[in-house]
């Protein structure tokens, strides 16, 4: 049986076989153009999805080192600020030391007052912060909130406890403020545990230390006095402790000497000087307290008169209450400093991971989209030659006719 083929179908054949060489040969000079092997997810769907989900990765570790470039501006701004506070305060410690002069007179005290206040200022200043839009540093999350307004008794207090945070790693968010109460309000009174300080009133020359914890087991956490009786001639100087918080009287006539310890439920103090008849020492849990309020009363101790025994001992009371204070004061700043730095190098850190993880997406990207440009090449010159082939081979075809041969 012969097998006729039309003339319109050798056309058809010819042209769409010329069509898909000249197609090949496009999406392989396509992708030589382009250096990709997958112009579109059909050339390797599998491969096309693994490239889309490392590029999407690769979009998300871009946007985290964006978030850490900003953490690390912010926290940078906190620390410089927070090294200006260390600064004012160590500044205020050293007029502390310096009103204790036993030669100052009031009006030298008064001076140093004036100085103080100057002193607050600027630790004001610092704790409102912005960080040049605005956008205050120390506010927690009322941002737009001024944190501190100066007060007759120091400083109020009016953003929140909130701390910003930012996404810097894939697990990982990040805390890029402190909040203004954790900085200048969370100080506690007096060695931490307790707080001792005269009465105000005592006539007497008394000066009592602020003492220690001497067996954490037999804290109580109370309220408590000491009362000093002063009887006979010559005159002879007791004491009493007296559990305020449940009334009940500790130790009762008690010989005082001066410089000698006075313990019980686990703290120990001394007191030194001589205690009038009637003056009287408290000790107190302690408490936190904002830092404008220990500079504000340390500016009002500097403004009372210290004249006479009594005047002097007031005085060095209440200065040494104000150091032990601003020490404290010191001690948590330092602590928030720290917690800021240990942030900053974990951003550092973790910059380097993210710049590694770039490299690994880009590596394996590579492997997955890239073209093998020698393979492309040998294939393109292939393609070229067989539609070339094709081309000759159609016009040779289509040139025959039977009428060529008829004379």
């Amino acid at each position: 049986m012969t097998l006729r083929i039309s003339t319109n179908a050798i056309f058809q054949a010819g042209t769409t076989q010329i069509n898909t060489l000249q197609s090949q040969m496009a999406k392989t000079q396509m992708q030589l153009s382009t250096n990709k092997r997958m112009l579109t997810a059909a050339d390797d769907p599998i491969g096309s999805a693994k490239a889309l989900e490392l590029t999407q990765s690769q979009s998300m570790n871009t946007q985290f080192g964006t978030n850490r470039t900003n953490a690390s501006s912010s926290l940078s701004m906190v620390d410089k600020t927070l090294q200006d506070v260390t600064g004012q305060i160590t500044d205020i410690q050293s007029l502390i030391i310096t009103a204790g002069n036993a030669g100052y007179s009031d009006s030298d005290r008064a001076a140093l007052a004036t100085e103080l206040e100057g002193r607050m200022a600027d630790l004001l200043g610092s704790a409102n912060t912005t960080d040049g839009t605005g956008t205050y540093l120390f506010s927690g999350y009322k941002t737009t909130t001024q944190p501190f307004t100066q007060t007759p008794t120091g400083a109020t207090y009016q953003g929140d406890q909130g701390q910003r945070t930012l996404q810097v790693g894939s697990a990982r968010k990040m805390a890029i403020s402190e909040s203004g109460s954790a900085v200048f309000e969370a100080n506690l009174t007096g060695n931490g545990t307790f707080v001792t300080q005269a009465t105000t009133g005592n006539t007497g020359s008394g000066i009592i230390a602020p003492g220690a914890v001497t067996d954490t087991g037999q804290l109580t956490g109370h309220d408590y006095s000491i009362a000093f009786t002063v009887t006979g001639s010559p005159a002879a100087t007791t004491y009493t402790v007296t559990d305020n918080t449940t009334g009940t009287a500790l130790q009762s006539d008690q010989p005082y000497t001066a410089g000698a310890a006075i313990a019980f439920d686990g703290i120990s103090f001394d007191i030194k000087g001589a205690p009038a008849d009637g003056d009287s020492f408290g000790v107190q849990p302690s408490q936190k307290q904002s830092v404008f309020t220990t500079i504000t009363n340390l500016i009002q101790t500097l403004r009372s008169p210290a004249s006479g025994d009594a005047g002097k001992a007031a005085l060095t009371n209440n200065l040494n209450t104000a150091s032990l204070n601003m020490k404290n004061a010191l001690d948590n700043v330092l602590t928030v400093q720290a917690s800021v730095g240990s942030r900053m190098k974990e951003v550092d850190s973790l910059d380097s991971t993210g710049s590694d993880l770039d490299i690994q997406y880009q590596t394996s990207l590579s492997g997955l989209q890239d073209l093998d440009m020698v393979k492309a090449i040998s294939l393109y010159t292939q393609q070229q030659q067989t539609l070339q082939a094709a081309q000759v081979s159609f016009k040779t075809m289509s040139g025959l006719s039977l009428f060529n041969y008829i004379s």
